[in-house]
């Protein structure tokens, strides 16, 4: 058995020597490693996403991952049976969302339900070191650090990684990279498809053009209504991309039932991964759960939205606007 790779804060510097290091360690022997896991399966998550989070190391005493609910918010409870694929939505900065999302993932997993979780935050060219990492890590941050993604807050998703960690569900990638996403800007929605895909997904014909027109809508919210006119449709055809990507993706795990972590977007029916995953046989039963700030509960867009307070923020288009 591959020991257990865990990164000091001294090593948390030089990511291609840090990867060396982690990939070195998986072929070293140890016999503590049964020792390491019973301490980091009682690992507390209650300062989780409150700031409070240390490094690697320090372990809380008590039982398995529980609730990180924050101050005067009810628990949320599951509503329905575990479907083959959950869709969980996110405000991407909204700390109440993340404790939410964690708290009823956290009960189905604990109630016997075993998913891969398909994330959103990492790319997919990364799933190799992800897989190295999931055996040879024994926490989140370790697994963070490792893969070495820069575009998120990562404290707000390390309970969700933590989680599959301590119940061994699968970690899987389910997002184009930022190259990929330039080459279908450039070259059009197929850019990154095989022809297979391009005829199951009928690729090869214009995107409808519901779809086209809410994907060009939010994109112009999203950029505060400046982003050039010209740039708009390359735009959509990287987001409708990513969305098939990540519907491939999810149905690339089955027979195993899945959740995938991704932005409200993502996982709308009427524009995001819902619409897509059901194009081609066998159909599945898909549930998608919104988190939203103020926002409707149109079931035309989620099964489920559920409600937040919207967070304090800078203005949104301060960088969009010249001085």
């Amino acid at each position: 058995m591959s020991k257990k790779f865990n990164i000091a804060p001294q090593q948390q510097t030089g990511s291609s020597g840090l990867r060396r290091s982690f990939l070195a360690s998986l072929d070293v022997r140890s016999s503590m490693i049964s020792t390491y896991k019973k301490i980091w399966r009682t690992i507390g998550f209650a300062a989780i996403l409150t700031g409070t989070v240390t490094l690697a190391g320090c372990a809380g005493g008590g039982a398995r991952p529980g609730p990180i609910a924050g101050a005067g918010e009810a628990a949320a409870v599951p509503a329905g049976p575990n479907p083959q694929v959950l869709l969980l939505g996110e405000v991407h900065d909204n700390a109440q969302g993340h404790r939410l999302r964690y708290d009823l993932l956290r009960q189905r997993v604990e109630g016997g339900w075993r998913p891969a979780i398909v994330m959103e935050q990492f790319d997919r060219e990364d799933q190799d070191l992800l897989n190295k990492a999931q055996k040879g890590c024994l926490d989140a941050q370790c697994v963070i650090r490792v893969v070495n993604g820069a575009r998120w807050d990562w404290q707000l998703y390390y309970p969700v990684i933590q989680l599959a960690l301590t119940y061994n569900l699968p970690l899987v990638a389910g997002n184009l990279s930022r190259a990929d996403a330039s080459r279908v800007v450039r070259d059009g929605v197929t850019a990154t498809f095989d022809p297979q895909s391009v005829r199951d997904y009928r690729l090869d014909q214009p995107l409808p053009a519901d779809l086209r027109a809410a994907q060009q809508k939010e994109i112009a919210i999203g950029h505060c209504h400046m982003a050039p006119e010209m740039m708009i449709d390359g735009m959509v055809n990287a987001q409708v991309a990513r969305d098939i990507w990540m519907a491939k993706i999810v149905r690339d795990q089955r027979p195993r039932d899945v959740v995938l972590i991704a932005g409200n977007n993502h996982v709308r029916k009427d524009i995001g991964v819902a619409r897509w995953l059901n194009q081609i046989q066998p159909i599945l039963a898909v549930r998608s759960e919104g988190f939203v700030e103020g926002g409707s509960k149109d079931g035309s867009l989620y099964d489920v939205a559920h409600q937040l307070k919207t967070e304090q923020r800078s203005d949104p288009c301060a960088k969009f606007k010249t001085k």
